[in-house]
């Protein structure tokens, strides 16, 4: 007879990991204890030395189907007490690592129940397990126990309570656990006939058959649906939302819809159908039925399938209305702010986009959006981080210690807080261009400050001194450190390899502020925990007309040719259609004179000119617009070697005049566009990979990160050409290579600062 003391640390809260432990306990004949103490599960167990190592071994290898196992740690504790049975007993608090889980989408035997006309639960829009239903979105604080979540405010009815006390069911200490009598509603918003429950679904999925718009309450936040086949509801939506041509996400009925309208590879399947259900970006098939302006000239799709039971009854219901199998389900938010994510907000924000709003009265406390993600050699590849997988941890092996929270960037903006060797990157909160973005990053920081139990000791922000983000880190009070933006996306991908070691690092976007008050964005570094050195950069070039010049690629194509060509710049800009007749000579006395202009190195920018002179896009309706027609047109020609007549490299700077020369000659000799985007793509890739070889000296190990590397043509030439020549090459993974993975290269940088004390 032994007794152990049982630590069990990672993804333990909120996963059903007690009532699993005690089905174990009675399978092995164990008595005790288990509760939640925070940071892990604390078992005493009590039995045969054989029974308690069997026990153990079903812990390791048997946990609950969402749980993360990082750490068991067993150890005899002596003076143990005789246990008559095995209990679970009342969570408590204790200092200590903390694992918060995220939301989990619908499991199929809830979805089963869901639909099941004997059962009680039919048709119950919050229908929940101990395995799935909301968890980041609904937390007060932890211990996970529903008296510390939004779902104190609806008492369990009979029935309810008797599952939820009850070791034998599935409902067996599942928080958010209620039923048609006991849970939230859901109804219409400002409704003058007050519509809710069964009526309020019927009137949502009829204006949806009918080619309305309807306003969505999810689990996170809001979406606007529609029906994604109808191609006036679809353009009555990019209507209504002013937003023309960046691709709508689209939620399938179910996986047989998805892979009548998509390529779908067996990972793939995999993810879709999993807890996690994030947007996957899909090749979308030629006989696919989907609108076609979901996605205008692109050829993937974003899709995911229902994760909240709400949304499958959009599609299936005891009525009489036929529905369709494709629901547009795009972000509830106005441009360049948050997703809403309470009756006031959508009733301010987004009334005006919709025919209906579909909300209920369970509170959102932390918003979060859809992951999205793509695929890279057959791995995933995320753009955006957020439900499914936020507040998930990264834990790094180095010794690190303290607390610090990085406020992240202006765009696609996420926060992320670092306790010791764990950091918490946070859920998408996204642009940060008006105040009420700024307000829900402090909001949110606060939050999962409260949920992780910790208290920063230094805030981390980018080094540009106007950015809602770096406004928001120095209200904080902290002593605040910056750091530039190209390196802190390198700190990102080395820490999401934890890598801490030296390293060269490709780091390629838009826009960031420069140690020399220049625009950079097309950047060489040699950088490790401590810092970086600039070693090259794309060519320096004139980015004239202001903030309109990012969206505008013409602009910078014009400045470019200005540069390479001189008096016959205006001869090839108007060959090449490039500005309006007329305009040109104004546009020279900007550049000449310097007006409305800053010095770049974004390669965000140059992708966005090459787009305009090979004429694919003049200008981009959404950011990466023009870049990601680029790429399509690129990757429609096929790969191939090439070689170029001139240097790649000259000096400090990768000769992309050069390139860009080439490709406007070529252009105008009628050379196939296709060729000439690809040759763009690889003559880059060639110049990077030179200069990567000529700096790096003893260093083996390259990072590529930064928006530009969402481009997978681009990552595949860079990483294949640096294999090549031996180095190792880190990437991005669950890390966006974008603005969103910014915030974990801060806090790593920040912890650096913390222990070597260079605040």
């Amino acid at each position: 007879m032994k007794t152990l003391r049982i630590k069990v640390y990672g993804i333990v809260q909120g996963v059903g990991m007690r009532p699993v432990v005690a089905r174990h306990a009675t399978r092995c004949g164990i008595t005790g204890t288990v509760s939640n103490l925070g940071p892990y599960v604390e078992i005493f167990a009590q039995g045969e030395d054989d029974k308690v190592d069997e026990f153990i071994r079903l812990i390791e290898e048997e946990p609950p189907k969402r749980a993360a196992i990082l750490k068991v740690d067993a150890r005899p504790f002596d003076n143990a007490p005789v246990y008559e049975n095995f209990e679970i007993i009342e969570s408590a608090k204790t200092s200590g690592e903390i694992f918060v889980s995220p939301d989990i989408a619908i499991c199929d035997e809830c979805l089963e129940e869901l639909f099941d006309k004997n059962n009680r639960r039919y048709l119950h829009p919050f229908i929940n397990c101990t395995c799935c239903g909301p968890r980041l979105t609904i937390l007060d604080a932890l211990p996970y126990d529903r008296e510390r979540t939004s779902m104190k405010e609806f008492p369990m009815c009979e029935k309810c309570a008797s599952e939820y006390y009850d070791p034998a069911t599935r409902r067996y200490d599942a928080q958010p656990v209620c039923c048609n009598d006991c849970g939230p509603e859901v109804f219409i918003l400002d409704d003058p006939e007050e519509r809710r429950g069964r009526d309020a679904i019927v009137h949502a999925r009829k204006i949806l058959a009918e080619g309305g718009v309807v306003a969505v309450k999810g689990i996170g936040g809001f979406h606007l649906a529609c029906d994604a086949k109808n191609e006036d509801a679809v353009l009555r939506l990019r209507q209504l939302k002013h937003r023309p041509a960046k691709p709508f996400a689209v939620m399938m009925r179910d996986l047989d819809t998805v892979k009548r309208n998509c390529f779908v590879t067996d990972l793939q399947e995999e993810i879709i159908k999993g807890h996690q259900k994030p947007i996957l970006l899909l090749k979308k098939k030629a006989d696919s039925d989907l609108a076609a302006d979901i996605a205008p000239d692109n050829p993937t799709v974003g899709v995911m399938l229902p994760y909240a039971p709400l949304q499958s009854l959009l599609f299936d219901y005891d009525d009489e209305i036929t529905m369709t199998d494709c629901l547009v389900m795009t972000s509830g938010n106005v441009a360049g702010l948050p997703i809403c994510r309470d009756d006031e907000g959508a009733r301010r924000e987004i009334a005006g986009f919709c025919d209906a709003i579909l909300t209920h009265n369970r509170k959102i406390r932390i918003r979060a959006d859809d992951s999205v993600m793509d695929f890279y050699d057959g791995k995933p590849y995320m753009i955006r981080r957020s439900r499914g997988y936020a507040p998930l941890p990264y834990m790094m092996t180095n010794n690190f210690e303290g607390s610090v929270v990085a406020y992240g960037g202006e765009l696609k903006n996420t926060f992320c807080i670092g306790v010791n060797n764990l950091f918490y990157p946070s859920s998408y909160i996204g642009d940060l261009t008006d105040l009420k973005g700024k307000a829900a990053l402090t909001e949110s920081v606060g939050r999962m400050q409260v949920l992780l139990e910790t208290k920063p000791s230094l805030a981390v922000c980018d080094l540009h001194p106007r950015y809602n983000s770096s406004e928001a880190a120095e209200e904080s009070g902290l002593p605040l450190v910056r750091v530039q933006h190209h390196y802190a996306h390198i700190l990102s991908c080395m820490a999401e390899n934890d890598y801490f070691g030296e390293c060269i690092g490709v780091s390629f976007d838009g826009t960031g502020y420069g140690t020399d008050g220049t625009i950079w964005g097309g950047e060489i570094m040699r950088c490790d925990l401590n810092g970086f050195d600039r070693l090259f950069s794309i060519k320096p070039f004139l980015q004239t007309g202001g903030d309109i010049a990012s969206r505008e690629g013409w602009r910078i194509a014009v400045s470019m040719l200005i540069d390479i060509y001189g008096d016959e710049a205006e001869s090839i800009c108007g060959k090449l259609d490039l500005i309006r007749k007329g305009s040109f000579k104004v546009y020279k006395t900007m550049h000449d004179g310097k007006v409305n202009s800053v010095v770049s190195t974004s390669a965000g920018r140059l992708f966005d000119a090459v787009s305009a002179i090979l004429g694919i896009r003049l200008e981009s309706s959404f950011e990466g617009e023009a870049a990601t027609s680029l790429m399509y047109r690129a990757m429609e020609h096929g790969q191939e070697d090439m070689t170029a007549d001139y240097a790649l490299i000259e000096g400090d700077v990768l000769a992309t005049d050069k390139i860009v020369k080439n490709l406007v000659e070529a252009r105008l000799a009628g050379e196939d566009v296709n060729q000439l985007a690809y040759r763009f793509h690889y003559l880059l890739a060639k110049a990077i990979s030179e200069a990567v070889i000529l700096k790096a000296g003893d260093i083996r190990t390259a990072a590529l990160s930064g928006g530009c590397y969402q481009n997978t043509l681009l990552l595949d030439l860079s990483k294949k050409m640096l294999e090549e020549k031996g180095f190792k090459v880190l990437i991005h993974s669950l890390i966006p290579p974008n603005d969103g993975g910014i915030s974990l290269g801060q806090a790593v940088y920040g912890m650096n600062k913390l222990m070597n004390g260079g605040i």
